[in-house]
């Protein structure tokens, strides 16, 4: 198995600290980029929410595209983030 690497990414201006397989570190950094970038679409259109709301839009929304065959397949990533949202909830 190869040798896991820790990255910090922030989303939402929370920063998670993951541990990766260097292969994946592209591909997170990348999904990330567009979670903030679909979180801050959200904040422009849908002023007066708070940023969990912000949050759980971006998530719906990956999830509705990778359903519909147009997004990119996230599913492990999706999986990934919503522990790390769960966990730094509780």
């Amino acid at each position: 198995m190869a040798e896991l690497i820790p990255v910090n990414i922030v989303i939402a201006d929370r920063t998670y600290r993951l541990k990766i397989a260097p292969s994946d570190e592209e591909q997170v950094r990348a999904t990330v980029k567009i979670i903030n970038n679909k979180i801050l679409e959200y904040k422009s259109s849908f002023a007066g929410k708070d940023l969990q709301d912000y949050v759980a839009m971006a998530l719906l929304w990956f999830a509705t595209e990778k359903n519909t065959g147009n997004g990119p397949d996230l599913t492990g990533q999706l999986r990934s983030l919503d522990e790390l949202l769960t966990s730094a909830l509780e």
